[in-house]
């Protein structure tokens, strides 16, 4: 008697293929704006830790807002969307630190 295979719940969540499109192509411009603004993201977080550095701070998240804006709007992928997402909300709180510590000045 034949059985049916069973897939575990993990099977449906193939990383493999996440960041691939059906055209084939390479978004090499979508993939640098998330990671730019994941790097933004990064360093306004790290700034808020220090107000001495709040100058940074401003500048890497308000610069992280608008890149992850515009890499949004311009995105392809899910895995794009997700990592701009995060790093826009990091870039956000970051700024909103660092704006507290003393602002863009």
């Amino acid at each position: 008697m034949a059985q049916t295979m069973r897939r575990g719940p993990m099977a449906a969540l193939n990383l493999s293929n996440i960041n691939r499109v059906h055209d084939d192509k390479s978004h090499t411009r979508e993939n640098t704006l998330a990671g730019v603004t994941a790097v933004f993201g990064v360093i306004a977080i790290i700034c808020a830790f220090f107000p001495s550095v709040h100058i940074l701070g401003s500048w890497a998240g308000l610069a992280g807002v608008f890149v992850g804006l515009t890499a949004q709007m311009l995105s392809v992928t899910t895995l794009e969307r997700i990592v701009i997402v995060i790093s826009v909300g990091m870039s956000a709180v970051g700024l909103f630190i660092n704006m507290a510590h003393g602002g863009l000045y």
